[in-house]
């Protein structure tokens, strides 16, 4: 028994055990709060990883930002580029979208106005400094067409052929103010009232409607027409409305003005018309007429032959 007590290693180390054992089962079983060495143990870390983890978190979304800063501004010139893109194509429908209407309505034209050869011609030039005076369409002499016929939109009249050669063609436009530029025109109402289409009115971009008779009652919303009284245009062409009219300065005719129902700032398409016989000669057949006119000579040949056989 001595022996064993005196043995303090043994005695050490059953201590040890005896203290571990009890320290297991301290921590195993069930507690609601912590010891206070283990208190200051976890606070002393947090304290530490708290001190480590604000730069790192700082330095970690400075770099974020950067990044993101990045996306957004790939993410923005992207979208600029798609803006641009779609704009682009909204002016390309809108303009799709005008000729479409400009191409239908020319078949309206063409179906309305079947006494007369209609040919549908592209603009192709048109001179900046000579705007509103000429404009080039790409049909010819080899096309048909020739000098003075009538040229027009499927809204109304805008000019006539001045030149042509092979393949394409120059058009006076009514906005010319040249002398020769001169239409025989009627407006409509209770009376027909004629006048000439002579160049138009810088300051209110309206063709001037002239040679008016003085006692004649014009009133503004009056369509004004082709007369064919020319004997170059087609009538009844379509040229614009009368918005205001005036006494000229010595008293002896009136002049109106008219407001174009084409819009002469975008010919894109025109429509060149051909008059027929048709329609120089309203209500008779050319056919008719000539042949009757060969049958009375044959039938005065005939009788100039029987009277010298008489004699």
């Amino acid at each position: 028994m001595q022996s064993f007590f005196s043995n303090k290693r043994l005695i050490i180390l059953l201590v040890c055990i005896i203290i571990l054992v009890a320290l297991i089962g301290y921590s195993m079983s069930e507690r609601r709060s912590l010891s206070w060495p283990e208190q200051f143990i976890t606070d002393s870390v947090g304290w530490v990883q708290s001190g480590f983890s604000r730069p790192a978190h700082f330095v970690a979304g400075f770099f974020e930002n950067l990044d993101e800063i990045k996306n957004l501004y790939e993410e923005n010139r992207i979208l600029k580029s798609h803006l641009d893109e779609y704009a682009a194509l909204q002016v390309e429908v809108n303009e799709l979208r005008r000729h479409n209407e400009e191409l239908m309505a020319s078949l309206d034209v063409r179906e309305s106005l079947n006494q007369y050869n209609v040919r549908t011609a592209l603009v192709i030039h048109r001179s900046p400094d000579r705007w509103n005076e000429f404009i080039g369409i790409n049909k010819g002499e080899q096309h048909g067409i020739e000098v003075n016929m009538a040229v027009m939109t499927s809204k109304g009249l805008v000019g006539k052929i001045s030149q042509t050669s092979q393949f394409t063609s120059t058009v006076q436009l009514l906005s010319d103010h040249d002398r020769t530029n001169r239409i025989s025109a009627f407006a409509d109402g209770e009376q027909s009232i004629y006048g000439f289409i002579e160049g138009i009115d810088d300051a209110t971009g309206t063709l001037k409607f002239t040679r008016l008779d003085i006692d004649a009652e014009i009133e503004e919303g009056m369509l004004v027409w082709t007369s064919g009284l020319g004997g170059i245009f087609p009538s009844e062409l379509l040229i614009g409305e009368i918005v205001t009219y005036e006494t000229d300065e010595f008293g002896l005719s009136q002049t109106a003005y008219v407001q174009p129902t084409a819009d002469f700032q975008q010919l894109d398409y025109v429509l060149v018309i051909e008059r027929s016989t048709s329609s120089l000669y309203p209500g008779i057949d050319p056919d008719i007429e000539f042949e009757e006119e060969e049958e009375q000579e044959e039938e005065e040949d005939d009788e100039t032959e029987d009277e010298g056989d008489e004699s």
